[in-house]
């Protein structure tokens, strides 16, 4: 392990990401179970029909709630919470950081800004917490899942609803909000699958968002990595199979992106009603593969969270077999393999 895997986060904040993962897919799967019944027929089937489509849909809904207010009530109540809202504030380094990128893409910079090299040889505690993409994630997936929240609980909630907008033009632009927000959403979801699964020094999975900072390296007296000069990014080798898995998987993202853009305009029910949809559109079968394809990608992307998960339990089990054990008088018993 280098220090490219270091863990950034406390061991609540890789625990909520996982949960918060798991349940934005569950809304996924479900929502679009329902937006693409006929694309998607085949999951309508397997989460137990369109009435058990829409009672997972709520439930993961509710449990969309309880992170969001649990996250809320961590970032107010604790000192921890509190820096890492800290660390996730836009500072005047993320504007230059920013600006200098826009320079060197345009070739008027001869290097990145150090904000934004966590790849390029840097140790952990030479580049910030977040780069300004990692923080414009944070807000833009922070927003869409609030106003996802409002307006889910919004169309659910029809009763109140209608007690400010008894029209149904009122109703029916909160599911299109809702719907459309959902497939937005998705093209984020899609890119930070894609991002942080098949980067080439992490494929197949970025085990930091997984493994919290208490158990990096550093922390455990592993000296090699401790006292190294870089981040040991010098030290990986290119697995043989990234290249195509990787044009694979990004061909699949787009594919998915645009059937899904593209379904979302063109056929009729939700989210789009049928009064605002366009018709007409590409063939049935072309949409229904490229939908399919991006529903995949989902799943590739919980295989991967799940992944992760699984490298952070068995690096845990390491850590315990190499934790020097002590007598009762606090002696240490030596490990197997030690004189």
């Amino acid at each position: 392990m280098t220090n490219l895997d270091h863990g950034k986060f406390t061991h609540v904040t890789t625990v909520f990401h996982s949960l918060l993962a798991l349940d934005v897919f569950a809304l996924f799967f479900t929502g679009y179970g329902i937006m693409f019944n006929d694309e998607l027929w085949w999951l309508v089937v397997l989460l137990g029909g369109y009435q058990g489509v829409a009672a997972l849909h709520r439930i993961a809904g509710f449990g969309l709630v309880a992170l969001i207010g649990f996250w809320m009530l961590l970032m107010l109540t604790t000192s921890t919470g509190r820096g890492n809202f800290r660390e996730i504030v836009p500072t005047g380094d993320d504007v230059a950081a920013f600006v200098q990128d826009v320079k060197f893409v345009l070739g008027r910079a001869d290097e990145r800004h150090p904000n934004a090299r966590q790849f390029a040889g840097y140790k952990a505690d030479e580049v910030p917490l977040l780069s300004y993409v990692g923080k414009g994630v944070v807000f833009i997936f922070s927003v869409e899942l609030t106003l996802l929240t409002v307006s889910g609980l919004l169309i659910w909630s029809k009763t109140g609803v209608m007690q400010f907008f008894a029209t149904k033009t009122a109703a029916m632009a909160f599911v299109v909000f809702h719907g459309l927000l959902g497939v937005i959403m998705l093209m984020g979801v899609m890119f930070h699958i894609f991002e942080h699964g098949f980067h080439p020094a992490f494929y197949p999975v970025e085990t930091k968002a997984f493994i919290p900072r208490s158990m990096i390296p550093e922390a455990h007296g592993h000296e090699g990595e401790r006292e190294a000069d870089t981040t040991g990014i010098e030290r990986l080798t290119l697995s043989p199979s990234w290249s195509w898995v990787t044009n694979l998987m990004g061909a699949f993202v787009v594919i998915g992106i645009v059937s899904v853009l593209m379904g979302s305009i063109f056929d009729e029910g939700y989210p789009v009603p049928n009064e605002l949809a366009v018709g007409g559109g590409p063939s049935n079968l072309l949409l229904t593969v490229g939908i399919n394809i991006g529903v995949f990608v989902l799943f590739v992307g919980i295989v991967l969270s799940m992944y992760g998960n699984l490298v952070r339990i068995r690096w845990e089990r390491q850590l315990e077999r190499e934790r020097p054990r002590t007598t009762a008088d606090g002696g240490r018993v030596a490990e197997s393999g030690e004189d």
